[in-house]
This record gives structure tokens, sequence and C-alpha cells, in this order.
């Protein structure tokens, strides 16, 4: 395979893992509710001049899948991003990335429970490792801890949004809409701005300054735009699965970025619980043989 087709999934994780350094430079510039509105709200326009022809011509199965396309719509867009930005304000960069990356081990759990698809030994095995990683880096080294609830707010939170994006992923799997990809985003981010707007109107809405717009435009545009386009060119070009797997590499990113623009440090128990939750992940995603055979290949062949 041409080494250019691991180009469009490189840089989209690369994209998301700046964002989370955007989140904390958010942080006292712009308010959570209000970056995460104006966020989608700027995407919607530059989207609208080149799909709306096509969602017009679509509106019949928009209408009659409407509440899936909503559900879709908070979950991905809503509460994923929504929740990071509030995060932001109470843990770092680091520890964003390092929780982000739990989502294609949090896809394989949930879509064993709502897909039914049934679990593999990596699944069971990288699920207890990766849990393992996560006491760890919410712990800050010390998993007991949090038998005390003593876990940063913004980390609860983060765990919180990596599930609200994994069972995005999972329910988007599930149903099955005859809309192209790029109507399904448009309607998608549609219902988002709708959800984020009561937030929004509820304040505090910070003025937009000289301070913000670059991080307005930077998670409007290519956190949202060019990394959709990207990643939908990377899963026809190698697949969903080695796809998702350059999601991995969100920790790495992520404290890099942190460090060189935020001046943030890695400690200790940074690399031991992202080591354990990537290589949980990374047993999830490659040991998929499942731990139960279906009951006709158990049954001795008739003659």
């Amino acid at each position: 395979m041409p080494l250019i087709y691991f180009l469009p999934p490189l840089a989209t994780v690369l994209i998301w893992s700046g964002n989370m350094t955007i989140n904390q430079l958010s942080v006292g510039a712009i308010a959570p509710s209000s970056i995460a509105f104006l966020r989608w709200l700027l995407a919607l326009a530059v989207m609208t001049p080149f799909v709306l022809p096509a969602v017009l011509r679509h509106r019949n199965e928009i209408h009659r899948q409407w509440p899936k396309l909503a559900l879709l719509g908070l979950l991905g867009m809503g509460l994923w991003q929504g929740l990071a930005y509030v995060a932001a304000e109470t843990t770092t960069a680091t520890n964003m990335g390092i929780l982000a990356a739990m989502v294609p081990l949090l896809t394989v759990l949930l879509s064993a429970l709502i897909l039914r698809e049934p679990p593999s030994l990596g699944g069971v095995l990288g699920g207890v490792l990766a849990f393992v990683g996560v006491t760890v880096l919410l712990g800050r080294g010390n998993p007991f801890s949090l038998v005390q609830l003593q876990v940063a707010f913004g980390d609860a939170l983060m765990v919180v949004a990596a599930t609200c994006y994994a069972l995005y992923g999972v329910m988007l799997k599930r149903w099955s809409m005859n809309l192209p990809p790029w109507v399904m985003l448009y309607a998608q981010v549609c219902f988002a701005v709708l959800f984020l707007l009561p937030p929004y109107l509820m304040g505090p809405m910070t003025p937009i300054d000289s301070q913000n717009i670059g991080l307005i435009v930077y998670a409007g545009i290519p956190a949202s735009i060019i990394t959709t386009f990207l990643w939908m060119r990377a899963v026809r070009q190698i697949g969903a699965n080695q796809s998702s797997i350059f999601i991995n590499l969100m920790p790495l990113f992520s404290a890099l970025i942190a460090m060189v623009f935020l001046g943030e440090q890695v400690a200790g128990f940074h690399i031991t619980g992202g080591l354990l939750i990537l290589a949980g992940v990374i047993m999830a995603q490659t040991l998929t043989r499942p731990l139960t055979r279906s009951l006709t290949s158990d049954k001795p062949s008739s003659v």
C-alpha cells in the first residue's frame, strides 16, 4: 500500500492533537459555551454554499431520519467537543490527548454491548489493561486515590466525552442512512448548533476579539471541516480499522504540541498511564478473534 495513503489519517490526528492545545489556550480567552457554539456555527457557514444544494435534494430522507441525525449531532459534536472545552479548565492538554485515545477501545466495548458483536480476547484483555492505565492517569500515579474520589474534574469529563464520541461511532455504524457523507455531516452540524445555542445564550457570551478569533477559526475549519474530509478519504483508502489505529498517536502528538506551545511537563504517570492505555487499545484492535464461537462451528458436520 502506498505510503501516501497514510498521510490523510496522520494529518487528521495531528490536527485533532493540536485542537487539544487550542482547548487549553481558550481557557480565559473565551467561555467554553461560546467557542463550542461559534466553531460549529462557523463550520456551518463555510459548508452551506457547497453542501446546501445536495441537502435540499435529500430533504425528504433528512426529514425521515432527523431523530437519528439529531442524536448523532448531540453526541459527536455537541457533547464530545463541548465537554472537552469545559474539561480544559481543570486538566492538561497532555491528559486530554491520552484520554481521547481511549475512543477506539471504548468503541470496541460499546459495539459488543449495542451491536451484539461478540467480545474478542484482545477486547477483554486490552480493556483491563487500558482501565489500569486510566486509573494511573486519573490518580496522578496513585490509583488508590480514586477510592477517595481524588480525580480532577476535567479528567472525569474527558472520560465522559470520549465515551460520547465512541457511542457516536457505534450508532453511526448501526444506523445506515441513504445520505451522502457531506449531507449527513451537514445535518448533524445543524442539530449541533441548535443544541449548543441555549448554553451559548445563557452565557457568559464572550465577544469575539483578537485573542480568541484564531482559536475559533482553527476549531471551526481545520479541526472540524478539514479533518472530516481527510478522515473520510482515509476510510475510503485504507479502511476504518486501519485509520482508527492512527488515533493511538494522539497522546504523543498532544504531549509534544503542549510542551512546545504551553510549556507542559510530562510526568512519569503520564508515560506509564499512556503506555498502558496505548497497549490496551492496540491489543483490542489486533487480537480480534471472538471469545465465543458460533454454535454452528461447534456442531459436527453431517454427512
